[in-house]
Formats: C-alpha cells, sequence, structure tokens
C-alpha cells in the first residue's frame, strides 16, 4: 500500500513513516500543502496521513480540493485540536477519519488498517482468497493451511494483490503502490517479487498469480 505522510513536524513525520514502513507499507513524506498536492497530482496514493494546521495551503483547503478534483484516496486527518467543530470540518471536507494528537501510534496504525479495508471482503483483519489467507496485523499468510513466511516487501505485494484481486495490475502500478518514490520506475524488481512469491506459494503453473503478457499480473479468483 502506497501511503502519504503530510506533517510539517518532521520528528513526528519520521517517526510515523518509519512505524508504516515496519508495517510493510510503502511511504513517501511531504512538509507543507504545496508540495504534497504536486505529489498527489503525480502519484496514485492509497491513503494520505494529512495534519491539518500544514504551512502552505492547509489541510482542510487541500482535502477539499483533492475531493472536489475527484481524487479517491482515502484521507486520515491529524489535528492538535479536539474541538468537535473541527472534527465536524475535517470531515465535512472528505476525510475518511480523523485522530486528535497527541496520539497512540497503535491507534494510527489500527485505523490506518480500518480504513484500507473499507469496501474489501474481509472477515475481521484477514484477507482471505481462495485458499490463501492473509492476517493484516500479525502479518502470517496461510495456503492451503499452511503457513508461508514472507518478506516485507513480499507480503505488501501479496497484500496489494489480494485487494485487486481479479484486476489486471501493470508493473509500474504494482511499483508505485509497494515502492517508495526513490525507486527505479524502470526496475525488474517487480517481476523479481512475482517470482520469489511463486515460489513460496508453490505457484509453478500460475495458480494464483496469472502473468499477462505486455502488461502485468493478475491475482486469479
Amino acid at each position: 500500500m502506497k501511503i502519504l505522510i503530510v506533517e510539517d513536524n518532521q520528528i513526528l513525520s519520521k517517526y510515523i513513516k518509519s512505524s508504516l514502513e515496519n508495517q510493510g507499507y510503502s511511504v513517501d513524506s511531504s512538509y507543507n500543502g504545496f508540495d504534497a498536492e504536486k505529489k498527489i497530482l503525480s502519484t496514485d496514493y492509497d491513503l494520505i496521513v494529512l495534519d491539518v494546521m500544514i504551512p502552505g495551503k492547509d489541510g482542510i483547503s487541500l482535502c477539499n480540493d483533492l475531493r472536489k478534483n475527484g481524487n479517491k484516496s482515502k484521507i486520515l486527518m491529524l489535528t492538535a485540536k479536539s474541538d468537535i467543530e473541527d472534527k465536524i470540518k475535517g470531515l465535512d471536507s472528505g476525510a475518511d477519519d480523523y485522530i486528535t494528537k497527541p496520539f497512540d501510534i497503535r491507534e494510527l496504525l489500527s485505523r490506518i488498517r480500518a480504513i484500507i479495508r473499507r469496501g474489501e471482503e474481509v472477515n475481521g483483519d484477514v484477507y482471505k482468497i481462495r485458499d490463501i489467507e492473509i492476517d493484516t496485523i500479525s502479518h502470517r499468510v496461510f495456503a492451503k493451511k499452511k503457513e508461508i513466511l514472507l518478506t516485507l516487501k513480499e507480503y505488501s505485494l501479496l497484500e496489494y494483490l489480494i485487494i485487486n484481486k481479479g484486476k489486471v495490475i501493470s508493473r509500474l502500478d504494482i511499483l508505485e503502490h509497494c515502492w517508495d518514490s526513490d525507486y527505479e520506475m524502470n526496475s525488474n524488481i517487480v517481476d523479481v517479487y512475482i517470482k520469489r512469491l511463486r515460489k513460496k506459494l508453490n505457484d509453478k503453473n500460475e495458480e494464483y498469480i496469472k502473468t499477462v503478457k505486455g502488461v502485468g499480473y493478475r491475482l486469479e479468483k
């Protein structure tokens, strides 16, 4: 999953970024509203962690403009304010959820998981497709009732494929959603990780992950 953190407190931003990356997310950072807007216009983020009080364009204005322009990224707003009117403004501007500073990082991670799985076919915190199950909290993965040990990046890739099950996903889309923006877009790293996933899933005949020639990959329903 590709996440953008928009927070002008660089210490807090780096802490959130590190915590998210430890959960397998691909994370970019921005410290003001105008820079964040440029990043959002050029990159397809699954979720934006957006502070209300940021330099340049404030969080409420940025959220309003994104929604008016049809941006469908999930948005979780952060603010030091606790007044109910500020919460209403945030949600009415198009945010999906709202959390007040100071917060426990565990609550932030839980809220992010809840936002991401909205609208998905999820049983609690578990994604299921055919005989594959992944637990989004423990990051444990099972195939045919057998636990499969994955690295964080392998897990992130499998989770993205499962969320988009049945859809053809291009290599570029996978790279943008599962790696940060510093990675070379012409890299063959996606093919390398698909090969690793297939090996661990014992997917020799593309029973799970289908190659769509000239386009990318599809996780079969």
